[in-house]
């Protein structure tokens, strides 16, 4: 095989080809031959540059990953034990392991720690390998920019000859990569093929109105790509926009007729503090006095901070959606997690005005800068999944009637909604 030695010889690649099957092995190496080919090395070896042009990725994170594989030996050559041992770690081994290959891959200057300068260099290359042009509707243009967000929100906590706070431990980092799945899945699989569909590399597909350019949008194809991450792979492909208050006007009654086909969504809303943040509702929009939804809802941070922050189980206080009613222990308006009047996130009836405190829900922190909310732009994106009528979902400005309250809302439960349409 390739340059291999025999089992006995080597220690770590005995031990290492036991992960594999024999097929997982033989196509190993394949792989191996033909790169080794490429690299015009008598099939000896993978050289950096074929080495980094196969698995797409560039830069310091590039050379970090090399010099793990090839077993920190500085001869700039890949053997085929290099490649079973290192995949043997990475991608069979304990989830310990595996976030420890990774954590030290992150540290890409090789100093043994992980400062904000190596977290910088990690992002840049996610962002030179996923948002290029080719993988997105758009140019680079502000990815780099969007990204620095993913670093504000990490935790330095780990103190080295005297300095506090400058330096990642692995508790800090594993943190950190709980909420940052789309990046915990991207440097989870570098040593597979770039491809859309592989997970870390998958951008929705933003649909949306073409009088609306996407610069013009909240949801920034970053954004996406972040929130994609705590989803499953089919509800990651494409979104569609069904509520802009730019277009639609802060009008809770047409927010309601336009998500009332139903599905999961994401609710994205900008705040006139420049803070962006929202939840995605796996159950549909529908009213209630009381919370309702499954496990799968979420809160999330996109600026100046980005963080995923998942249902813990502590109660089932996931989504609020409640029209008509007078009571003040059931607010008229849309949120998630915490309690009536005291929510993880919620906008009121009126769409002018809401709050976020912290919530043991989602075990989320107060998203916006104060704990009240005035919104600046409110989205909403249905995903587009499979036994949805996805062509009756338009974005539109609403007719008269739909502008009317809640009227439009409570026509609509009765089957009247659309009789003077």
């Amino acid at each position: 095989m390739g340059n291999s030695q025999s089992p006995a010889s080597n220690p770590r690649f005995a031990a290492a080809s036991r992960a594999f099957t024999h097929q997982e092995l033989e196509e190993l190496n394949s792989l191996f031959t033909s790169l080794a080919a490429q690299s015009q090395s008598n099939s000896k070896y993978i050289s950096p540059s074929v080495f980094q042009a196969y698995f797409g990725i560039r830069g310091p994170l590039a050379n970090r990953l090399f010099e793990l594989v090839n077993q920190k030996r500085s001869d700039g050559m890949i053997i085929y034990e290099d490649l079973v041992i290192s995949k043997a770690v990475y991608e069979k081994g304990t989830p310990d392991e595996i976030d420890e290959f990774i954590y030290e891959l992150c540290d890409v200057n090789g100093d043994g720690h992980l400062e904000r300068c190596d977290l910088e260099a990690v992002l840049d290359s996610i962002s030179d390998a996923v948002f290029n042009p080719k993988n997105t509707q758009t140019a680079l243009g502000s990815s780099k920019t969007s990204m620095k967000a993913f670093v504000s929100s990490a935790e330095f906590s780990r103190e080295v000859d005297g300095k506090a706070g400058s330096f990642m431990s692995f508790v800090d980092f594993r943190n950190w990569c709980n909420h940052k799945p789309s990046a915990r899945k991207y440097l989870g699989n570098l040593l597979k093929p770039p491809d859309a569909a592989t997970p870390g590399f998958q951008v929705p597909h933003l649909l949306h109105p073409e009088n609306l350019s996407p610069e013009s949008l909240t949801l920034q194809k970053e954004f996406a790509w972040h929130i994609a991450g705590a989803l499953s792979q089919s509800e990651a492909v494409q979104w569609k926009l069904v509520y802009h208050s730019a277009i639609n006007g802060f009008s809770f009654s047409t927010f309601m007729g336009s998500v009332s086909v139903g599905g999961p969504t994401v609710l994205v809303i900008k705040d006139t503090e420049g803070h962006i943040y929202g939840g995605y509702a796996s159950q549909p929009w529908e009213r209630h006095s009381d919370f309702y939804g499954d496990m799968k809802s979420f809160l999330f941070q996109l600026y100046p901070q980005a963080s995923i922050f998942r249902a813990s189980g502590q109660n089932n206080n996931l989504q609020w959606c409640a029209a008509n009613f007078s009571s003040d222990s059931i607010p008229n308006g849309i949120g998630f997690g915490g309690r009536a009047n005291h929510f993880g996130l919620f906008l009121s009836a009126n769409f002018d005005r809401g709050h976020s405190f912290a919530c043991t829900t989602f075990n989320s922190p107060c998203l916006s800068k104060t704990n009240q909310i005035q919104p600046d732009v409110i989205e909403c994106w249905a995903i587009m999944t499979k036994g949805i009528d996805h062509d009756k979902i338009e974005l539109s400005k609403g007719t008269i009637l739909e502008r009317f309250k809640e009227d439009r809302n409570m026509l609509k439960m009765v089957g009247l909604a659309n009789s003077s349409e």
